[in-house]
């Protein structure tokens, strides 16, 4: 399928969002009206088959009729009150986070994944202090390829200069290591350190999974030196990988989790929750978000956890994630563009080998040409993450729609 020219009117918006966007972004150039499931259209009538779930965001694909009724339902009775109040859906969220976690005491409420990262950042550096240590003592080891925000603490904690360049001065009390080295980060862990940080499964830096021996060895660290597990799962979390949470598939128990993107299902949300460690260090005034727990978003997350402990949601992911996973293996045998495909569940990156390394951006536009929304995760690997609720009918044909996107980039 090849996407028509664009229409005199797409090529007016574009122009406007050219013109008035500040342009820290480069949209492609079709605008996006209305979506069911796994499935998109734009204003000229093109459809194209969602690979990238708005960047692991919309797990249930486009206009789920349960988080509809969600949002419509609290819409008609209490939009906002801020946290000098309760509401009810805020209360019942953060009552089945906590339950389902298997882990966490408290929860708190922002409104992305950056904002749920500082929470954790403050939560850390709080933690320290309260044991006594000096600012010096209060470092946190983030690692190489991760990503963790773009506020000035989160992009700090991020370990890629290019995000952080023209940035300086930045925050200080951060140190990098090397994602999955042993050898690396017992040399750098120390009584200096209040927290490790990392993503389960690195998004932004290449879909790169934790190697489960490298996850237990940062627990004992934490453990050594009483600093806090802080995991990251804003992109991997919420089911993508087949569990609630990605670290659920190893035996490991965080102390802190952050969340965002998945949890709303599409509506604006982040959540931090936390352990029995350090339960009690944020107190009154010591932090907040204004819109932290708007009833709105509190009630489509409430109906975003109640799907994801569907067992046939469950299945699906599996079974998707394997018939993806075949398809792209079998695409990668007819043309050897792929040096890796790795991942979990529906959250799939392909590398690309040294030949093709730095066109990833260029075969995602090529995929959009062909119908076909799929992601990069830097300059060298696709990033493919359909929503949990995908057919087999969009599969298959978002990879026929694949396929035809490799053979015409190489040709």
């Amino acid at each position: 399928m090849t996407i028509k020219s664009l229409s005199k009117r797409t090529q007016q918006l574009v122009a406007k969002g050219k013109k008035y966007y500040l342009p820290t972004y480069k949209p492609r150039e079709a605008i996006f009206s209305h979506g069911k499931n796994a499935k998109v259209w734009d204003i000229d009538g093109n459809q194209y088959i969602d690979f990238g779930s708005g960047i692991a965001v919309n797990g249930f694909g486009h206009q789920d009729k349960d988080l509809v009724a969600a949002l419509i339902n609290q819409a008609q009775k209490i939009w906002h009150t801020s946290n000098v109040f309760y509401t009810e859906p805020t209360i019942l969220l953060a009552e089945e986070l906590v339950k389902t976690s298997g882990f966490a005491k408290h929860a708190f409420f922002c409104n992305s994944g950056a904002e749920a990262n500082e929470a954790a950042i403050k939560l850390a550096r709080k933690y320290a202090s309260d044991l006594g240590k000096p600012p010096e003592k209060r470092e946190i080891v983030t690692f190489y390829g991760s990503f963790h925000g773009r506020t000035l603490a989160t992009v700090t904690a991020t370990a890629q200069p290019k995000y952080q360049a023209g940035f300086e001065p930045l925050p200080q009390g951060f140190v990098y290591c090397d994602f999955n080295d042993e050898k690396a980060i017992k040399e750098l862990v120390s009584e200096k350190t209040c927290a490790i940080m990392l993503e389960p499964i690195q998004g932004e830096g290449g879909i790169t999974p934790v190697k489960p021996s490298f996850l237990k060895l940062l627990r004992k660290l934490c453990d050594k030196f009483d600093a806090l597990l802080i995991l990251d799962e804003v992109q991997c979390g919420m089911g993508r990988t087949g569990k609630l949470y990605a670290w659920q598939h190893e035996e490991v128990i965080p102390d802190v989790v952050t969340l965002a993107k998945g949890l709303g299902g599409g509506f604006p949300i982040g959540a931090m929750l936390v352990g029995d460690k350090a339960a009690n260090t944020l107190q009154f005034g010591s932090h907040g978000s204004t819109f932290g727990g708007n009833p709105m978003a509190t009630a489509v997350a409430r109906a975003v956890i109640k799907k994801l402990h569907s067992k046939a949601l469950q299945n699906n992911v599996q079974t998707r994630s394997e018939q993806l996973r075949q398809g792209l293996e079998a695409v990668n045998k007819k043309y050897k563009i792929f040096k890796e495909i790795r991942g979990k569940g529906l959250m799939v990156g392909c590398e690309l080998v040294e030949k093709h390394q730095g066109k990833a951006g260029d075969i995602t536009e090529i995929a959009r040409k062909q119908g076909l929304l799929i992601l990069q995760a830097g300059p060298d690997v696709l990033r493919i993450m359909p929503p949990l609720t995908v057919s087999k009918g969009d599969i298959e044909s978002g990879l026929k729609r694949f396929e035809q996107t490799i053979d015409d980039y190489l040709s």
